[in-house]
């Protein structure tokens, strides 16, 4: 990162640093935001007793209520008919029977396989397991597919359409490879063992007859009766010279609903209150391991949350004081976003204010840490920003103006580069809102090594920094809700035009 560059966007468009005789009036509001009360609150987030706030758990739903008591204390107002809360249709889709066995080798789940695809059938299925190994035209055409399991070599690529080829040239499943070593598989099998007694939450969709079964390449080449230096070569140009094997394998399938909600507090605007400004988190983490320990997810996204709160609480007492803000603002903690931006998902398909009237989403995800890069570094008194040039030219010159006026923090901006292999800019909720072209901004910490870790806890907040991280980002919203004209949509959501 070149620091130097941090002060132009916000220079270059004249912004030039205002001489105030006393402080503006959202000075006196951003200092309402302290560290001692992100620690209240992170602490009871955060604590064993929340256990891991998991999507539909007894633990979500007091979580969810704590947010709908605070915002009702500061006088915000629950948008939904009245209510803070807006109900997300999610099912626990599990799979009481996951059976895979290759010639008289029974496969044991989560230990020799994980199941990762779809499926559901009353009788157990008899075919071949062929191996195919890289998908490609000239592989293809030297196996037979059609009502096979199919071994396929996906190590160091993407293997969705991969997958999707196979399955639409006739295959009847999938078996395959994604990473080497059966150390990195082990890693991924507790995972989902983890889960396999929550079963997999989501939306309802209808069941597709796609089973998919991942080994190590390790197991594969045991399934084969061969090394793996030997398949890893016939993967290439010769997967015909691998023999096939006997194979039966059955998915059994189950759906539960879950009681889910999205948390909203709303504070009405005065002459632009029917544009809103979105300011988000999400409020779950994943839960509890399968041997008890509590993920408390403090960082992720407990940071996010509580600064919300704080944001929050903030603008209420400038209202109280007769400081509203022009647009109006929808502080929203999404649930499910650990498991795959649901809930933010669901809020913009079922908006409950107009996407059109949306003029902004901030989200904050992971704002309480210090990452790899920062440890090494003499100032950490950093955030990266992510997204935020992405649909609109202005969003980023305004939070570097209220960066440089206010708080000094040095603004990371290393994701947002085209070739960044994390994606981090589709991976959290503001993407569901920036899908819709709304400007984002994403305000991010960085990955450490208590990332998805049950040692994501309190202790470990930097809460000096992350109150800073929290003003920072209450000094951009407050610019966006009392600018005269809202940002302007004039990007895309690729980046190679940046």
């Amino acid at each position: 990162m070149n620091k130097g560059l941090i002060l132009t966007g916000a220079l270059a468009i004249g912004l030039a640093l205002p001489s105030f005789a006393q402080a503006p009036a959202q000075v006196k509001y951003a200092n309402t935001i302290t560290a001692e009360d992100l620690t209240k609150h992170l602490t009871h987030l955060a604590s064993d007793g929340m256990k891991g706030r998991d999507t539909g758990s007894e633990e979500g739903k007091l979580a969810a209520n704590y947010l709908a008591d605070f915002y009702k204390s500061h006088g915000l107002t629950g948008p939904v008919d009245g209510s803070y809360f807006q109900n997300v249709p999610l099912v626990s889709t599990s799979y009481s029977k996951v059976a895979l066995q290759i010639g008289k080798t029974k496969l044991v789940e989560n230990q020799d396989f994980v199941f990762v695809g779809d499926g559901d059938m009353a009788k157990a299925a008899k075919t071949q397991l062929v191996f195919l190994g890289l998908v490609t035209d000239e592989n293809l055409a030297k196996v037979d597919v059609k009502g096979k399991l199919v071994g396929l070599w996906a190590v160091g690529v993407r293997s969705n359409d991969l997958v999707t080829k196979v399955m639409d040239a006739g295959a009847a499943g999938i078996v395959i490879v994604s990473m080497e070593g059966q150390a990195n598989f082990d890693r991924i099998a507790n995972r989902y063992k983890t889960l396999a007694g929550k079963g997999r939450i989501g939306f309802d969709q209808e069941t597709k007859q796609r089973p998919i079964f991942m080994v190590s390449s390790d197991k594969m080449g045991e399934l084969f009766g061969t090394s793996v230096e030997i398949l890893k070569e016939a993967a290439k140009a010769t997967p015909e010279t691998v023999a096939a094997q006997k194979a039966t394998y059955q998915v059994v399938k189950t759906k539960t609903p879950v009681e889910a909600y999205n948390v909203l507090g709303f504070l009405e605007g005065t002459d632009k209150k029917e544009e809103v400004l979105v300011i988000s988190s999400h409020y779950d983490h994943v839960g509890v391991s399968s041997e008890g320990e509590v993920f408390n997810g403090a960082d992720d996204d407990g940071s996010g949350t509580v600064s919300v709160m704080e944001i929050a609480e903030a603008f209420a007492l400038a209202a109280k004081d007769g400081l509203k803000p022009r647009r109006s603002i929808l502080f929203l903690n999404v649930t499910g976003e650990e498991k795959g931006l649901l809930g933010s998902e669901y809020y913009s398909e079922h908006p409950v204010f107009p996407l059109a009237n949306t003029v902004n989403n901030i989200n904050i995800d992971m704002v309480g840490r210090i990452d790899y890069e920062y440890q090494k570094e003499a100032n950490k008194d950093y955030v990266y920003v992510i997204g935020s040039e992405m649909l609109s030219s202005q969003l980023k010159k305004i939070n570097e103006y209220n960066n440089i006026t206010y708080t000094n923090l040095i603004l990371d901006y290393r994701y947002d580069a085209e070739d960044d292999p994390n994606r981090f800019y589709y991976r959290s909720d503001h993407y569901n809102f920036a899908k819709h072209n709304i400007p984002v901004i994403f305000f991010f910490n960085g990955v450490h090594d208590d990332y998805h870790q049950v040692t994501d806890t309190v202790d470990k907040i930097e809460f000096p920094l992350m109150t800073k991280r929290a003003q920072l980002i209450f000094y951009t919203a407050w610019d966006l809700a009392n600018r005269e004209n809202r940002t302007p949509v004039d990007g895309t959501n690729t980046r190679t035009d940046r």
